[in-house]
């Protein structure tokens, strides 16, 4: 993996996402090495963060190397300069970029223009990192994702497409459901069921329905950074998507709760279900660190 980007969670082949995994999950148990002494990762954010930030900024630190982080105001990716121009600024002076963008194409064109590793921190197509967080929180507690049933209930948006990816690739079997017009789209289901791994996705309309005999149920709020406008209209769209105590009641009794995180409580998911014992979102947050410190590992340590 070392010299590659990871823009995507299709840039990795399935026997790298398990390796991926294995080494986050000995640098979380055993702590990691300083492997990157001296190097230097830019954080150009477009969007405002807290658990990528400090946990690109941690994994750094505990790798021996650092963050170097630059605000959209800053930077003005395609407006003050463009964004071929950062790249090759950028790719000067430090050893890797992480970027969290509105547009895809924002990240693609970094890397397309970039001498150095890119990763993809959060685009409106993919949100990679979280995903590999997201499956290492699952492998811990379940050893295995082999078979591993999850439901991801609500919007077909960037979380649920890397999941969706990374489920397959893992051998796990995500179900989606979320109201019509909100799917994950066809290409993206297609391209999901073509990949190796012996996983599997499937879409269904009823929440109640998606969440019988599963492990997990995750969710994700309505309407993300960039779709203020549509809060109203998704809010009316979702009503019945919510991750509440009835909803829960058709799952197993010892179904686990995700969420990627920030909540919008009481839209999403009610406080009793986040707040329950069986929540495991603090997990999840803390894995951003361990899994973006084997991200960064492989990319520039040759891990």
């Amino acid at each position: 993996m070392t010299e590659r980007d990871f823009t995507s969670i299709l840039d990795v082949s399935s026997p790298e996402l398990h390796h991926l995994l294995d080494t986050a999950l000995g640098m979380k148990r055993d702590g990691p090495s300083p492997v990157l002494q001296g190097q230097t990762l830019a954080m150009v954010f477009e969007k405002p963060s807290l658990r990528t930030r400090t946990s690109f900024e941690m994994a750094m630190r505990r790798l021996g190397g650092q963050g170097l982080y630059l605000s959209g105001h800053e930077v003005q990716m395609g407006e003050r300069e463009p964004v071929r121009d950062v790249a090759r600024v950028l790719s000067r002076m430090v050893q890797a970029i992480a970027a969290r963008t509105y547009a895809h194409h924002t990240v693609t064109e970094l890397a397309k223009y970039a001498d150095i590793p890119v990763v993809n921190a959060l685009s409106d197509d993919e949100h990679p990192c979280q995903a590999v967080a997201d499956l290492l929180t699952l492998r811990e507690r379940f050893g295995s994702l082999t078979g591993l049933r999850i439901a991801y209930i609500g919007d077909g948006n960037n979380v649920g497409r890397s999941l969706a990816y990374a489920s397959v690739m893992t051998g796990a079997h995500l179900v989606i459901s979320g109201p019509e017009g909100y799917e994950l789209d066809a290409d993206s289901m297609a391209r999901a069921l073509a990949l190796p791994g012996g996983g599997s996705v499937t879409q269904v309309r009823d929440p109640h329905e998606a969440v019988h005999d599963v492990a997990a149920v995750y969710t994700d709020v309505w309407a993300s950074m960039g779709q203020e406008h549509e809060v109203t209209r998704r809010a009316e769209a979702f009503r019945s998507y919510q991750v509440n105590a009835g909803l829960i009641a058709s799952a197993p009794s010892d179904a686990l709760i995700m969420h990627d995180l920030p909540a919008h409580r009481g839209e999403e998911i009610t406080d009793e279900v986040i707040e329950s014992p069986r929540s495991i979102v603090w997990d999840q947050a803390e894995n951003r660190m361990h899994a973006q410190q084997a991200i960064l590992a492989l990319l520039l340590g040759g891990q």
